[in-house]
């Protein structure tokens, strides 16, 4: 018997094509289908439809280890005067909590668009205390690097912000000019323990049932498999999926007006660079809970 020809699938796809994603009320009508049937055609629907169960039900109990305060920065794009403002909101948050390890994470895109990139590594670089800080790569990040050591990356960086980087390092890069020298220039003014900087952050960090990365990953593949580039730069594969990713995925990278929350992922990009709202997500427990700059 074919997929086609079985009333009870063609019933079954009819069902999930009206199921709201995450809810559990299609997967309970998938149930009470199957006790209507029995042999090949209820092996046939659960067949199709069980791993879509196990991909879409998520478990709404997602914590941090007992005794953990963990802070999530947005993506920071040069605004240091945003951060500035938010860090003394993670500090009171983090003083009305029992918790004695801290952690204070950043999902990258330090640099780009905003006016003072060079400032904003300058602050990260000084650490926050109390806190023990982790900084992701982002794509942008990732940019600056391949520009240090490919200058003709450098129409690609001017097209999404690298000329409001250059500029913050003291760098003007006039139109017709070659970009190996404006590369050079850089590489002069930019000071050592920047490089280093960008060049020591992590891709991915995990706490309790949370995974942290910049963009997301992609779908059905296991971590250790994850290319560096979907981890930088994936999109729509990972923002549209259902897929039960195995722990929650905070991530930036997509701005939106608000955060995102989705039963697989949380987005905290909220535009910063032009909205004015650099976004911070507080996990402690179970619970979760949202600062930002006004």
């Amino acid at each position: 018997m074919s997929d086609r020809n079985c009333p009870s699938i063609a019933k079954a796809v009819a069902l999930e094509n009206l199921a709201v994603v995450g809810h559990t009320t299609f997967f309970t009508a998938i149930e009470s289908l199957a006790a209507e049937i029995s042999g090949i055609e209820a092996a046939m629907v659960w067949g199709l439809f069980s791993r879509r169960k196990t991909e879409i039900r998520t478990d709404p109990r997602a914590s941090v280890p007992d005794g953990e305060f963990v802070a999530v920065v947005g993506d920071l794009h040069g605004r240091i005067d945003l951060l500035e403002r938010l860090w003394p909101m993670i500090e009171d948050e983090s003083r009305r909590s029992a918790c004695r390890n801290r952690t204070l994470i950043f999902v990258g895109d330090y640099v780009d668009r905003g006016s003072g990139s060079a400032e904003v590594v300058d602050r990260l670089l000084q650490g926050f205390e109390g806190f023990n800080s982790i900084f992701l790569k982002g794509n942008h990040d990732e940019t600056l690097l391949r520009f240090l050591g490919d200058p003709s990356v450098g129409d690609v960086w001017r097209n999404f912000g690298g000329l409001d980087t250059l500029r913050s390092y003291g760098i003007v890069h006039p139109p017709g000019r070659d970009w190996a020298e404006t590369r050079n220039a850089f590489a002069f003014a930019i000071p050592e323990p920047h490089v280093r900087f960008f060049k020591n952050l992590k891709t991915q960090l995990t706490i309790g049932d949370y995974l942290f990365v910049h963009a997301g990953i992609k779908p059905y593949v296991p971590m250790e498999e994850q290319a560096e580039q979907d981890l930088l730069w994936i999109r729509d594969e990972f923002l549209d999926s259902r897929a039960n990713f195995g722990r929650i995925v905070v991530h930036g990278h997509t701005p939106s007006s608000e955060p995102v929350v989705r039963h697989n992922r949380i987005g905290i990009d909220t535009g910063a660079y032009m909205s004015g709202k650099l976004t911070a997500l507080i996990l402690e427990g179970r619970e979760r809970k949202f600062l930002a700059t006004s």
